[in-house]
């Protein structure tokens, strides 16, 4: 990497409140309802203060550009469409999609309360930030929590095709613990999330290879050269396997976009991307105590924690540990953000009207 690609390296944190209230006043100057704003925003700032930071303020000025450009619905009518004692289908006339996963996580815990298990899909979405937020909910309310969906841009072919027609459609799912918390799995079907990517091209960093390769099948390391290649997804066939399935669940089944119909979002900001998205909440007490459910799930996270480790490894971590370590460190001391990240934030609040990031 040239010296004039190197990333900036100067950082200074963020405290999460006047992250929330950038990002709500940001929306609300776009016509966004106050109280709306304030749940993206809450959701997002939630994305940076887990780890997940190409979710979070990051995506910020891509919202704006579709709202302006009238792909995303600042003002949606958001409907349930059809409703059973365990299932619901929503559409989410092209709101916000964290506006639509909270509204279809909370239908999901409430029929699980009624049901043991309940599941709600999403039509007419958008991108919602991380896959964990929405299982999460579900764990804090001692349920386990079940989320997949249709990413936002076609970015995998099928195994042994050049023809992009699957993105990295993640699923995540929550089991909740007591002394420890959470065990939160959240995974893209690829070996990385895109969101990764745009952000290794805005700081100039280099991709480590293994994350995409070119329509050669060469290894791909220029995160600016995403464009001339494909992403790679978990274990060869299996991953490609994988993200059909989940296409098929959270995108045909609701009547989503899936396949060809897949919007690009990064480079159409007019075109409503009608994203697809289910959630699932199981309710622990319909098949175990709670109280000894979690504190088996507390048993497992210490077995896994005692194994032996392999040479040069510290220690053995479990899915969501590192992300709750950086949300605890993160909600008291601030996220970072770097001169160019902060520089393009300024920016859009100068375009926006309103009081920069403080």
């Amino acid at each position: 990497m040239s010296e004039a690609a190197q990333p900036s390296t100067s950082q200074s944190p963020v405290k999460i409140a006047n992250l929330v209230e950038f990002i709500a006043r940001a929306l609300a100057a776009l016509g966004v309802p106050p109280e709306d704003a304030r749940v993206v925003a809450g959701l997002m700032a939630e994305s940076d203060a887990r780890g997940g930071d190409a979710h979070g303020v990051f995506r910020l000025p891509q919202y704006v550009k579709q709202i302006q450009g009238g792909a995303v619905n600042p003002r949606p009518n958001i409907q349930v469409i059809e409703n059973r004692a365990g299932t619901a289908l929503l559409d989410g006339d092209n709101a916000l999609g964290h506006l639509v996963m909270k509204r279809a996580a909370d239908l999901a815990i409430e029929k699980a309360r009624q049901c043991g298990v309940g599941w709600a899909g999403t039509r007419h979405s958008n991108h919602a930030g991380p896959a964990q937020l929405y299982p999460r909910m579900a764990a804090a309310q001692d349920m386990i929590g079940m989320y997949f969906c249709v990413g936002n841009t076609n970015l995998v072919p099928p195994w042994g095709g050049i023809e992009v027609l699957l993105s990295t459609n993640p699923i995540a799912i929550a089991v909740p613990g007591s002394r420890h918390g959470a065990i939160a799995l959240d995974m893209a079907t690829t070996n990385t999330a895109f969101g990764k990517i745009r952000l290794k091209a805005q700081r100039g960093e280099a991709m480590p290879e293994g994350w995409m390769i070119d329509r050669e099948g060469k290894p791909l390391t220029d995160p600016k050269r995403a464009s001339e290649g494909f992403l790679l997804p978990i274990g060869g066939p299996k991953g490609y396997g994988l993200a059909l399935m989940i296409g098929l669940l959270a995108g045909t089944l609701n009547g989503a976009a899936f396949g060809r119909d897949v919007i690009d979002y990064t480079v159409d900001s007019k075109t409503p991307s009608n994203t697809g998205q289910s959630i699932i909440a199981v309710d622990i007490a319909a098949f175990a105590d709670v109280p000894a459910f979690k504190a088996k799930v507390d048993e497992v996270w210490d077995v896994m924690k005692s194994c032996p480790t392999l040479p040069g490894v510290d220690e053995v971590r479990l899915p969501g540990e590192r992300s709750e370590q950086i949300y605890v460190e993160r909600m008291a001391h601030g996220v970072p953000l770097n001169e160019g990240q902060r520089k393009i934030l300024d920016e859009l609040a100068d375009r926006l009207g309103v009081e920069r990031l403080g």
